[in-house]
């Protein structure tokens, strides 16, 4: 156990020393995180292993910190801001998620019928390339302090992406399972993925929101919001332990419906008072979630990547882009969301490679040669997209015009890290 929690803790000093010196070359640090997951990792140097990785208190570890990560996307989600842009958040969300699937399924729909493929495959790519990484381009809105109108629509939207990814991927594995096997996921779990983070969430946020609406010290204000966002991670791994086992709950879901409650019951400087106590440990939190996404990423792979992996990087980054853009001309959103919201919506990882563990493992029986086209083709696109998108995302940010824009900031409180060099 001591070794195990030594190699962690070099593994997040390296990586945090990788991110510092990625920066030094105007990069995100996350691409740091990022490569420090992947030459740290199982597949290569493995200081953090599969044995590590699998261990139990790791995973608690680990989704208590998305949790943590939630917050910075709840505390965004003030009602009185909200209301002015739902619709164009909700219909730009619609079009962006739906037109990866589309695309995709589509595209592979083709490529599949030449290559002699079940179609079906085609509907499982899609569903699994819809899935956003909210995480990569979160940290680099922290990072670089971004503000504005692209960055105000991405926050929330990293929320209901991941809600309408859980709904057509369930739905689609369902039906693919059913025509296989003659067994069905039954409707109830893919509600249940989709409501219960938000539930627990709710929940406990109202408390939260009650217990810190007084005004209290630094000290005691930290104490009581990682006391109420253990409780809320505390009850999502017992609903994953004892009802729904592999079909697991999103814990970042549940950390960002969490701290939307309690952000709309305190008032905006105490809000400002809990965030700025929460900082340090955000920041951790961020480093460690990019690490554990990038460790199961094999560099191998790039290698190794075909046919598949190219047209799947392409299709799903159109599906994404024009879709955006789509969503953005039917709502009126400013220019600069319409070019440039689809560029930070690219990174894939994490939700992509749950969904893909789940279709490998519905197929590995009934079809074993799709589940090793799914396994082969998502894991390869996860190496290559994940960096090429990082980077991406930056400039779609910097050609909006809104990196370096929330450390105006009356006191600096927005500012979470110190600014790139």
């Amino acid at each position: 156990m001591f070794l195990m929690l030594l190699r962690l803790a070099l593994t997040i000093f390296a990586a945090f020393i990788l991110g510092k010196l990625v920066s030094k070359l105007r990069l995100p640090a996350i691409l740091g995180w990022l490569l420090a997951g992947m030459l740290l990792g199982p597949h290569a140097f493995a200081l953090l292993d599969e044995t590590l990785m699998e261990a139990g208190w790791y995973t608690v570890a680990v989704h208590c910190l998305e949790c943590a990560v939630g917050l910075l996307i709840g505390t965004e989600l003030v009602w009185g801001e909200i209301k002015k842009t739902g619709k164009q958040i909700l219909i730009t969300t619609m079009t962006q998620s739906m037109g990866a699937f589309l695309v995709v399924t589509l595209v592979f729909g083709v490529v599949f019928y030449f290559a002699g493929v079940p179609l079906y495959l085609a509907v499982i790519f899609g569903g699994i390339a819809l899935a956003t990484a909210p995480a990569p381009a979160l940290s680099i809105v922290r990072e670089y302090h971004t503000d504005g109108p692209v960055t105000r629509t991405l926050i929330p939207m990293a929320a209901l992406d991941d809600m309408v990814a859980v709904v057509v991927f369930f739905s689609t594995i369902s039906i693919v399972s059913a025509g296989l096997s003659e067994q069905q996921m039954p409707a109830y779990i893919i509600v249940l993925t989709v409501l219960l983070p938000l539930v627990i969430g709710v929940l406990t946020g109202l408390l939260a929101g009650w217990v810190l609406k007084k005004e209290r010290g630094k000290a005691a204000t930290l104490v009581l919001l990682i006391a109420m966002l253990l409780l809320s991670c505390a009850i999502g791994l017992m609903v994953n332990t004892y009802w729904l086992g592999d079909a697991g709950l999103n814990f970042m879901l549940i950390g960002m419906a969490f701290s939307a409650t309690f952000a709309n019951i305190v008032s905006q400087k105490r809000l400002e008072q809990i965030m700025h106590a929460f900082n340090p440990i955000l920041g951790f939190a961020m480093i460690v979630v990019i690490l554990n996404l990038g460790a199961p990423l094999d560099y191998h792979l790039i290698l190794g990547a075909g046919l598949y992996t190219a047209v799947y990087i392409l299709a799903r980054a159109c599906g994404k882009y024009f879709g955006a853009y789509l969503g953005a001309h039917i709502t009126r959103a400013p220019s600069t969301v319409k070019r440039y919201l689809g560029l930070t919506l690219l990174p894939h990882s994490g939700v992509s490679l749950v969904f893909t563990g789940i279709a490998v493992s519905t197929l590995s029986g009934p079809a074993p040669a799709c589940a090793k086209i799914i396994q082969g083709t998502i894991a390869a696109a996860a190496v290559i997209n994940e960096v090429i998108a990082v980077i991406i995302a930056k400039k779609g940010f910097e050609w909006a015009g809104e990196l370096n824009k929330s450390k105006d900031d009356a006191d600096g409180e927005a500012q979470l890290q110190p600014k790139a060099e």
